[in-house]
């Protein structure tokens, strides 16, 4: 008993140490929302004109990296791998897509219309297909027989599969960028104030609103959804109870691999320029908006995407310009990460054993 005194006084300090951390930790974190508080309403004072068309580029942006980053943390999810490869295969959709809308359907000018429409609903049901089998197959050649291995060998591979997929951009696109392939989206933009809005900003979110809803519908009102989040937790009891293990993998990926393609020909028709290293610019700003979103969670993705598309838009066009664009986007996700280690929205789960 009369030891118990003499450890008191040795925990005492150490809890005050780190109360007075955690209190930095957090005065730091207000000082720093304070300041971008601070710098939005400075910037959008200054130029209220140019911060809300920032604002819109941002979100029209923000709904193309939340398509990629739901690829990312749906594959996560339920297997715990980062699919490096998933950026390049958006970039496999971008050049698919401009290979069925020019070669396949002859599209040499741009605008809307009829025709234009029906070349749209079916160039993307087939990059959803064309991505989504691609995907498939990855995951039946190179990730079935390493789910039981360490976890280095299955990101190593996932790592390789991005070079073979680079490797098959450069040989269809060429080292060069290809620029200059025709939209049937509308041209032209409207203005609100002298606030500039493309017209193509409301297809891109009109057409990703109702993927992001479909795809969240799936995975938590279906009963495929449900075998999802079993497979998710316990891959071993959802097998017992009946569920075709395989079966949902490859769903899942079939799923991330669809959304990439859609996000590969809302990219083409909307930027009109294909480069085989896309993936790779892309692909890691869509796996940052993961992470910063909370990587496993469906809802965090479509946030982190958001909020990367803003802080970039709002960036290059109020703040540091484009030549700072990853620099204060990555700057942000180390903050975030150091204040909140599971993102926005993650939860904290305890390791699967």
């Amino acid at each position: 008993m009369t030891t118990l005194p003499f450890i008191g006084s040795i925990l005492a300090p150490q809890r005050t140490a780190a109360r007075a951390q955690k209190i930095l930790l957090y005065s730091s974190a207000l000082l720093l929302c304070i300041g971008v508080a601070i710098w939005l309403v400075t910037a959008f004072i200054k130029n209220p004109t140019l911060f809300l068309t920032s604002t819109v580029v941002g979100l029209q942006n923000g709904a193309l990296y939340a398509l990629v980053a739901l690829g990312y943390t749906l594959v996560y999810g339920i297997i715990e791998l980062i699919n490096f490869a998933h950026g390049d295969l958006f970039m496999l959709g971008t050049l698919f897509a401009a290979f069925i809308t020019t070669s396949v359907f002859g599209v040499l000018s741009n605008g809307a219309s009829v025709a234009g429409w029906f070349i749209f609903a079916v160039s993307l049901v087939a990059c959803v297909a064309f991505c989504g089998s691609i995907n498939v197959a990855i995951e039946f050649v190179a990730y079935r027989r390493l789910r039981r291995a360490p976890k280095l060998a299955p990101l190593i591979t996932a790592v390789g599969m991005s070079f073979i997929l680079l490797f098959i951009g450069l040989t269809w696109n060429g080292s060069q960028p290809l620029a200059n392939w025709k939209s049937v989206l509308p041209q032209g933009a409207m203005f609100l104030g002298g606030v500039r809005i493309e017209y193509k900003a409301f297809f891109v979110i009109g057409i990703t609103g109702p993927l992001l809803l479909l795809m969240t519908w799936i995975v938590t009102k279906t009963r495929t959804g449900k075998a999802m989040r079993a497979v998710a937790q316990d891959q071993d009891a959802a097998r017992l109870m009946g569920v075709n293990v395989n079966r949902i993998i490859s769903f899942t990926f079939a799923l991330g691999g669809g959304l990439a393609g859609a996000a590969g020909l809302l990219y083409e028709q909307v930027i009109g320029t294909t480069v085989y290293n896309l993936g790779f610019q892309l692909g890691l700003i869509a796996f940052t908006a993961a992470v910063l979103g909370g990587i496993g969670s469906l809802t965090g993705a479509v946030l982190g995407g958001v909020l990367i598309g803003l802080i970039k838009a709002l960036n290059e066009g109020v703040g540091l310009g484009q030549n700072w664009g990853e620099t204060v986007v990555f700057t942000i996700l180390i903050l975030v990460m150091v204040f909140r280690p599971t993102g926005l929205l993650g939860s904290s789960l305890g390791e699967k054993v």
